[in-house]
């Protein structure tokens, strides 16, 4: 999965894109904002597509992100707040049939995890997630299957088909203390669904490894979405993100269940700090200190130098 010249197995990007604040801080003056994706693409190896979670998205969409972006590039898609927070996982088999043909398979070799991210007042019903669980489709033939099931409502041709049978991978981020349970962890490692590795202030940070691959989510260890890295706190994180990659789990994890298997395991590390320009400034950073492929001038002497802190 590794971009040329990357250490293989990681990838770390930013949460979205498109931010005013962003321009003419991160974004060069005068770029385009249908050119911003582009840019952001080229200095990280992944961004989470957020517009998932607030409304169905069309197929014409997810053809044109793949579009801007480079061949090695992956996206991980937010799945949709109607199920997850409306909903609550209840009655969900026409909105997940509905996501499915949302143009998700539209992205091809650049469709990366599926996200579900819970809200903080959802707690842990084992029964309501196992069967949640079961209905993700785990590879990109069972997704278009899915999707076939999509609602007549859907004004846009459905993008209910796949041009290869490729994994397809979920993570699910929990943000409610009753999820400090073993039978949680058990029963994600149960459908090789990840735990997202949250680091925030304000929710859990579990660091189980439930699945072939890690998925962690930095929003500010300070100030929840603001505050940005320090240097001692990105060198923390490049050691945990290589003792994951490598099959091992780092000295400090967090667990609530025991140890997994030893083996290698791709890693998937995003910033949503943004709200003070330093998601993609961390990022950066971490991936320099990572081994990962090289910032662009502009990037470095920001990483280097002063850091922006403020729009």
């Amino acid at each position: 999965m590794a971009r040329s010249g990357n250490t293989s197995g990681i990838r770390v990007g930013i949460s979205g894109w498109t931010y005013a604040p962003w321009r003419g801080v991160f974004y060069p003056k005068g770029l385009k904002q249908k050119d911003e994706l582009s840019f952001a693409a080229r200095q990280v190896s992944s961004i989470e597509i957020n517009g998932t979670f607030y409304r169905q998205q069309a197929p014409k969409s997810f053809t044109a992100w793949a579009a801007r972006v480079p061949d090695d590039f992956v996206f991980a898609i937010k799945g949709p707040r109607f199920i997850t927070h409306i909903k609550r996982l209840g009655d969900i088999d026409g909105p997940l049939a509905n996501f499915m043909a949302s143009g998700l398979l539209n992205l091809g070799v650049k469709l990366g995890p599926i996200l579900w991210q819970f809200p903080p007042n959802l707690a842990f019903d084992h029964d309501r997630f196992a069967h949640f669980l079961a209905l993700l489709p785990q590879d990109t033939e069972a997704a278009a299957g899915l999707a076939h099931g999509h609602d007549s409502w859907l004004k846009e041709k459905p993008a209910d088909e796949t041009d290869a049978k490729r994994p397809l991978r979920h993570a699910v981020e929990i943000r409610h203390e009753s999820f400090r349970d073993r039978a949680f962890v058990d029963l994600l490692r149960r459908h090789n669904v990840a735990l997202v590795c949250a680091d925030t202030v304000e929710w859990p940070r579990l660091m189980d490894v439930t699945a072939d691959f890690l998925y962690l989510r930095l929003h500010g260890s300070e100030a929840l979405y603001a505050s940005g890295y320090d240097d001692a706190a990105l060198d923390d994180w490049a050691r945990r993100v290589r003792a994951w990659a490598d099959g091992g789990e780092p000295a400090d994890a967090e667990r609530v269940g025991p140890k997994a298997q030893k083996r290698k395991r791709d890693v998937f590390v995003y910033f949503d700090n943004d709200l003070k320009v330093r998601a993609p400034v961390d990022a950066q950073a971490l991936m320099r200190r990572l081994g990962l492929q090289a910032a662009n001038d502009a990037m470095r002497a920001a990483g280097d130098g002063e850091r922006p802190t403020s729009c």
